[in-house]
């Protein structure tokens, strides 16, 4: 915003983008974290991963970056 003018142009547009890339790389790191979680869990057998802690724990700090992602991307949104 410029002068209490919404942006528009180049910086407008990036602002745009940026909201929309960080919307689905944050909704891509909650599903795949999830399914790593319970992976890890040992709810989803067949994969090297299942029942194994360490999986578990990275999928659930994959979700948290993924959910942080999301909420940067919602605010760059409704910067514009």
């Amino acid at each position: 915003m410029v002068n209490g003018a919404p942006a528009s142009g180049p910086a407008g547009r990036e602002t745009a983008m940026s909201g929309w890339f960080r919307l689905t790389l944050g909704l891509l790191a909650v599903v795949v974290g999830a399914v790593w979680t319970v992976q890890g869990l040992g709810y989803v057998e067949g994969s090297v991963m299942t029942d194994q802690r360490l999986w578990a724990l990275l999928g659930l700090v994959l979700v948290l970056v993924g959910l942080a992602l999301l909420w940067l991307g919602v605010r760059a949104r409704n910067q514009r």
